[in-house]
């Protein structure tokens, strides 16, 4: 059994290698619940909602360290009560493993606070 997204580290993009083509990443979103393939299979989207602005915060400050600790980092956007993130690989313009890995991530960080 291979190891859970969430428990595995980004590897660093250096880029001039190809996206994930369409089939690679419905696989990988099979690991991702809740989060879906935008921009043609460019790019991983999943919004959460929360009890307040001060969670929502909350939760876009744990992604951002999130995103510094591995070193890739997502679009996100935020107000009262919600919270929507995008991850793509921007050296590539597309999808590699390591948005999965952080999506997955993401989804763990949701689940540990209490969602709206």
């Amino acid at each position: 059994m291979s190891e859970k997204l969430e428990s595995q580290t980004c590897t660093p993009c250096r880029g001039g290698i190809p996206p994930l083509e369409r089939a690679e990443a419905e696989a990988l979103l099979v690991e991702t619940p809740g989060w879906t393939l935008a921009d043609d299979a460019g790019r991983l989207e999943r919004s959460f909602t929360f009890r307040n602005f001060a969670q929502a915060l909350e939760f876009v400050s744990g992604v951002g360290r999130l995103a510094e600790e591995q070193g890739h980092h997502p679009e996100i956007s935020f107000g009262w009560g919600h919270a929507t993130v995008s991850w793509r690989t921007k050296k590539i313009k597309g999808l590699h493993r390591n948005d999965f890995v952080m999506a997955a991530k993401t989804s763990e960080l949701a689940a540990g606070m209490t969602q709206g």
